[in-house]
């Protein structure tokens, strides 16, 4: 009876697994051209996209605390990468998704709850927060591949738009998600390491700290230097800034598309 239910805590859901169908047929779609819309196909396609990579970002944590010492993530649902499992399902998927479509900006959402009480060792729990960002280090690795690799030919101008935006969303999350502020995985990384009476100190902030990080963004020196980060980051893997522009272009498909941008349909 237990073997039965570890195996059903850890089978993919449903709801997974039909996200990742609408990402591979939409993103079939954006390559052939077939499509009445290039730019609705790639909306689908990177909005799919992006959930599944937030999906995989929640399990990574998930998992890490399950071999960590935390036995309790899959009666949670946590393992079956299903975000409807997630502790705020609206803070993980629908806030993110909207972050995209008003700003082109990789925000974290919501989390998984991990009982940090079942978990000894400090080395332990920087991994579990570690583990998430990383996924979103290795997803932007996977998306600019064909950019360092030099092996953009045959690659559909559109698809090559759709991979740089998606490329930005993991790299903006990427380096979002590893700043030290409470709330953020960057801050659960140092705060094992922290005196009890900062950590003590520190706690009230957590719920707030998202919320403060928006906010500095919406200062446009401050998005002007993050985003000049985060280019920079692309450029050396590859993707130029026209590139990301036009993509994120391509994506708001309800707007008029800007001609420089212009993907031709296959």
């Amino acid at each position: 009876m237990d073997h039965q239910g570890s195996r059903s805590e850890r089978r993919i859901s449903s709801v997974f697994l039909g996200i990742v169908a609408v990402m591979a047929v939409t993103g079939w779609a954006v390559w052939t051209g077939y499509s009445t819309s290039t730019g609705l196909a790639v909306f689908l396609f990177v909005t799919a996209a992006w959930i599944v990579s937030l999906c995989l970002h929640e399990y990574a944590h998930a998992r890490t605390a399950l071999h960590s010492g935390d036995l309790t993530i899959g009666a949670k649902g946590y393992l079956t990468l299903n975000p409807l499992k997630y502790t705020h399902a609206l803070l993980s998927i629908i806030l993110p998704v909207l972050f995209v479509i008003m700003g082109g900006l990789g925000l974290p959402g919501g989390a998984v709850y991990i009982e940090r009480g079942r978990i000894q060792g400090r080395w332990k729990h920087s991994l579990i927060s570690a583990a998430g960002p990383l996924t979103n280090v290795a997803f932007a690795v996977v998306c600019t591949a064909p950019f360092w690799l030099d092996a953009l030919e045959g690659v559909p101008l559109a698809f090559r738009f759709a991979l740089a935006f998606l490329a930005l969303l993991q790299v903006s999350a990427a380096i979002l998600n590893f700043l030290p502020v409470p709330g953020l995985d960057g801050y659960g990384v140092i705060e094992p390491w922290l005196s009890h009476r900062v950590r003590r100190e520190v706690a009230p902030l957590a719920p707030f700290g998202l919320i403060a990080v928006f906010a500095l963004l919406w200062i446009p020196e401050v998005n002007q230097f993050f985003f000049g980060v985060v280019d920079g980051l692309l450029s050396a893997l590859g993707v130029t800034d026209l590139e990301t522009y036009c993509g994120y272009d391509l994506y708001r498909f309800w707007r008029e598309a800007d001609g420089l941008c212009t993907a031709p349909q296959s």
